[in-house]
């Protein structure tokens, strides 16, 4: 799976992914989904955005969490 809107700069935010290269982190983008935000608001929140980073932000934390396993508290 390729992402074409998904950067990783060593440079830039301690190589953090980030979306099209600008200074909004993968993770932030995903936690406000989690938080319960739609796409709109998050593209009104970061007007820079589009959609289609909001999906592909999902799509790259989805594909991150197959690649390994995290502890659960049990």
């Amino acid at each position: 799976m390729t992402f074409k809107r998904i950067t990783v700069e060593p440079g830039q935010m301690d190589g953090v992914p980030c979306i099209r290269g600008m200074r909004i982190a993968v993770a932030t983008v995903v936690g406000m989904v989690a938080e319960g935000m739609t796409e709109t608001e998050i593209v009104e929140a970061y007007p820079d955005l589009e959609a289609t980073d909001v999906r592909e932000a999902l799509r790259y934390a989805a594909e991150t969490a197959r690649e390994r396993e995290l502890p659960l508290a049990g």
